[in-house]
């Protein structure tokens, strides 16, 4: 079964792993997070070599189906988050076993 590791936990396995403090740690990995969500905001590309590319694209307005109550309802148009995967990432993810679902 899937864990969900959380940004504390990621702080202790490299502070461990580095011989440093975990705060410290964890307060270098809050403000990457943050440097990144900042130069998204400014529309930049952040390209992470052999990792991936984070890039804001434009998504147009369009009218969508509640599923619900099968009612039309419009979607403005906005801007969204997209993720592009790198080599390196994609090989280690198609490394990974299939689960039963995904083998149906």
């Amino acid at each position: 079964m899937n864990q969900t590791i959380t940004k504390r936990d990621l702080a202790d396995r490299i502070a461990e792993k580095h011989g440093l403090i975990q705060n410290q740690t964890l307060e270098v990995i809050q403000s990457f997070l943050e440097e990144m969500a900042d130069e998204l905001a400014k529309g930049n590309r952040l390209e992470f070599r052999d990792f991936g590319v984070f890039m804001t694209v434009s998504r147009k307005a369009r009218t969508a189906l509640n599923p619900k109550t099968l009612e039309k309802v419009p979607v403005q148009a906005r801007r969204v988050v997209k993720f592009k995967v790198g080599r390196l990432l994609k090989q280690k993810v198609s490394d990974l076993p299939l689960d039963e679902a995904a083998k149906a």
